[in-house]
């Protein structure tokens, strides 16, 4: 579902779009099939799995599975977060960075592939999953597009996302602000306005998936366990940003003392400890879970999960009438004022065809 922020008569609407992409699912790509070599034993984080390096795609990074402490109980947790339990993954490949433009470029080059951005929903799809009594969308509103981030003009509610998010015509991955927008150099930022949907289309073809959230976590923390931060415990420099975050006053002001407004390109502050850029900051990554906010409270005490693949469904008590899929490592719009939400164990969910300014994805695969 992709909430539409429309206009009309003077009167905003928020309804909930739903779509099915299985029919848009283009062909795979040829990818590396050869079995990973051993190329040289290393040292491996404690409860790891061997201590070898395997060769990866291009790309990629080979992580070594483990055990780890997910989630937190640290007092900046949002309640998604708790408790933090114990969970063991086995070794998978990464990417080294978000996609990027240049990246599904060549996906949609191949493949012709439409995202769900550039393509108009109907009042049915809509109205399907609203919850009773929303009035309908205007007819006119019903165009392809996509929500964009609008800064405002001085200090707003914080409890109102309205304010700063906007419904836009013709807004997608290659026209991130609205028409009038492009991508002439930003090729090497990552891709936006990406649904769930769009995003397992690329992966199929690219011959890898989405991370669960336990993977994406358990790279992103890049050997570092229990810590507050992808890097540590030290938090946000200004002077040394460790990340593309929001500076400044949320969400008037931005200071780009990190160097940015919106998304930088990849590979634009230091790795963690596996050598991935971006596990925090610059733009939520899609989860191949369901997103369920109170998973983490139904699990079993003392217990290891072995491998968890998320729950058999969505659940939100707050947003009952929206299936959601996890999203992780929050984005260039974070601020402790607002949303402290890019810490390795932080979660948010997405409806599965949102199309927005601040989500894109990146891809593993299993060994």
């Amino acid at each position: 579902m992709l909430i539409l922020g429309l206009a009309a008569f003077g009167v905003s609407y928020f309804a909930t779009r739903f779509r099915r992409d299985s029919e848009n699912v283009p062909p795979k790509a040829s990818v590396q099939k050869d079995a990973p070599k051993v190329v040289a034993p290393v040292s491996s984080p404690k409860g790891s799995e061997p201590k070898q390096v395997k060769t990866p795609p291009e790309g990629m990074v080979w992580v070594p599975g483990g055990e780890f402490w997910m989630g937190t109980d640290s007092k900046d947790a949002w309640p998604d977060e708790q408790p933090a339990h114990q969970v063991r993954v086995d070794g998978f490949f990464i990417d080294v960075t978000e996609v990027t433009n240049a990246d599904f470029r060549k996906f949609v080059d191949a493949t012709k592939f439409v995202t769900t951005a550039e393509r108009a929903p109907t009042l049915e799809e809509i109205m399907s999953q609203s919850p009773p009594g929303t009035p309908p969308p205007p007819p006119e509103s019903l165009v392809p597009g996509s929500l964009v981030f609008m800064p405002t003009d001085g200090p707003v509610p914080l409890n109102d996302f309205s304010q700063w998010w906007a419904w836009t015509p013709g807004a997608n991955w290659q026209h991130p602000e609205g028409p009038g927008s492009d991508l002439k150099g930003r090729e090497l930022h990552p891709v936006v306005h990406v649904s769930w949907d769009d995003a397992v289309a690329y992966a199929k073809w690219a011959g890898k998936r989405l991370p669960t959230e336990a993977e994406w976590e358990f790279a992103a923390r890049g050997g570092l366990d229990r810590k507050n931060f992808t890097w540590g415990e030290e938090p946000p420099s200004l002077t040394k940003p460790q990340a593309n975050l929001w500076t400044g006053d949320f969400p008037y002001r931005n200071t780009a003392q990190d160097g940015f407004q919106r998304t930088a390109p990849v590979k634009s502050y230091a790795p963690n400890g596996y050598g991935l850029y971006d596990m925090a900051g610059n733009v939520w990554e899609w989860c191949s879970d369901w997103y369920d906010r109170d998973a983490y409270k139904r699990l079993r005490s003392g217990a290891v999960a072995v491998n968890p693949a998320g729950p058999s469904a969505s659940n939100d008590p707050l947003r009952p009438y929206t299936t959601q899929r996890s999203q992780r490592g929050g984005s260039f719009l974070c601020n402790d004022t607002y949303c402290s939400r890019y810490r390795p164990s932080a979660r948010h969910g997405g409806t599965p065809d949102t199309g927005i300014s601040h989500v894109g994805f990146r891809c593993v695969l299993s060994d």
